[in-house]
């Protein structure tokens, strides 16, 4: 997807696992980040439940292949914005991203 070319978002990081997507949310403090749920290490929804707890204004949509009830109630529980299916267009993603960013700044 070719995020550079959305001119409301700014890609500010990208990382190569859960240990290092947790590390750079927390360095970056990004208003949103978007993890695929299997990621290596540790996987999408730990690096969320953990950026809940050190990062609470920072928005987590959860990206996965399998649609699977356990997941998303987990991810429900986390407070995940936007539990989405990789076969779904990158339109989807960009709304909920925007969505988000709205929703975010209506939060006292």
């Amino acid at each position: 997807m070719h995020f550079a070319l959305e001119p409301d978002f700014a890609v500010v990081g990208e990382a190569s696992d859960g240990w290092d997507a947790l590390r750079l949310a927390c360095e970056l403090q990004p208003d949103v980040v978007v993890l695929d749920i299997r990621l290596t290490d540790l996987d999408g929804l730990s690096v969320a439940a953990r950026l809940r707890q050190s990062q609470p204004r920072c928005a987590v949509i959860i990206l996965t292949l399998y649609d699977e009830p356990a997941n998303r109630a987990r991810a429900a529980r986390l407070g995940v914005t936007a539990f989405l299916l990789k076969g779904g267009s990158a339109d989807e993603l960009k709304q909920a991203i925007r969505q988000t960013i709205v929703t975010k700044g209506e939060r006292p």
